[in-house]
């Protein structure tokens, strides 16, 4: 019996490693393993995607690979690359053993030598699909995380695209390698663009909502379950005030944790405007956001962190 038996299952999992899915969520993470297919989560930044892959290797103990996403990535990035230093040592060998031996070197034959799997470097794609060879029906899978896919550009979504249609990556000098069993994917997307029709139909999907108080509450609680009740709800309602404010970048569970962690690390036990005060680098990622949230919170504005410089 794996996590993935059925949705109520894979919920307690879940739980018991520190994170709290809904009956729907619960029900697309299990689709995903059982189809084969991918999760496309969306959502704002802080509402538990990332996350959730994360806690999905941990409660079925299969490895976490992550394949971070950024502006300009390429395929040797994401697939696989050559070990050149580890080549260039090979050729210096083989050279060095020539002219002891007062041989020539056979130039093909050094070619199908330098193109071995050994000097091949699995990226994260690969590394999956390779790991999930040879796996049994009660081995974990390898999750992977496919980060911010929203920040790599239009013609990544091509190339993740033909990577998962068949769970095979093609090298040229080795061939196809496949896998049969495919790994657990998870993408994330905070929708700064739009990604490629045919890859949101490739995959399953899951809108993130940030939890409501309740919720959210729990969530803390897994988190820092040594800090008190009445800290812990006077955290969520203040970043729900947060939330419902003008603010460029919005607290997200992520950040509700954050503050929480660093009020219990001080040893706060009220939730007043000096413990405020004093945690609000865990919450505030803009200096913008810095005055309204202060008003919101009743927060008076302190000058005690300015500095000043020698002069010159």
């Amino acid at each position: 019996m794996t996590i993935f038996e059925d949705p109520r299952t894979l919920a307690q999992a879940l739980e018991r490693v520190g994170y709290i899915v809904t009956p729907e969520l619960a029900t697309t993470c299990v689709l995903a393993h059982r189809l084969g297919k991918p999760l496309l989560s969306e959502g704002t930044p802080g509402v538990g995607k990332t996350s959730l892959a994360r806690a999905l290797a941990h409660a079925s103990g299969g490895p976490l690979i992550r394949l971070q996403c950024h502006d300009g990535l390429e395929a040797s990035q994401a697939l696989y690359d050559w070990d050149f230093a580890k080549q260039i040592l090979h050729v210096r060998t083989i050279e060095a053993a020539s002219v002891s031996a007062g041989e020539r070197i056979d130039s093909l034959r050094l070619d199908d030598e330098l193109h071995d799997r050994a000097f091949l470097l699995a990226r994260p794609i690969l590394r999956a699909i390779e790991d999930s060879q040879n796996l049994g029906p009660a081995d974990p899978r390898p999750v992977l995380l496919i980060d911010e896919i929203d920040r790599a550009g239009d013609e990544f979504d091509a190339l993740l695209l033909e990577a998962l249609a068949d769970w095979s990556v093609t090298v040229p000098e080795l061939g196809t390698i496949s896998t049969k069993t495919p790994p657990l994917v998870v993408l994330t997307s905070n929708r700064t663009r739009d990604l490629h029709d045919a890859l949101r139909r490739r995959c399953l999907y899951q809108w993130f909502d940030q939890p409501d108080a309740e919720a959210e509450s729990r969530i803390l609680a897994l988190h820092v379950p040594d800090a008190e009740e009445s800290i812990r709800e006077a955290v969520v309602d203040a970043a729900n005030r947060l939330r419902g404010a003008d603010l460029l970048k919005p607290p997200g569970t992520a950040e509700a944790i954050d503050w929480l962690r660093a009020l219990y690390a001080l040893g706060l036990d009220e939730f007043n405007e000096p413990s405020i005060a004093a945690t609000l680098s865990a919450v505030l990622k803009d200096a913008d956001d810095i005055a309204p949230a202060r008003s919101i919170l009743n927060v008076t504005d302190s000058r005690s962190n300015v500095t000043g410089g020698a002069g010159q």
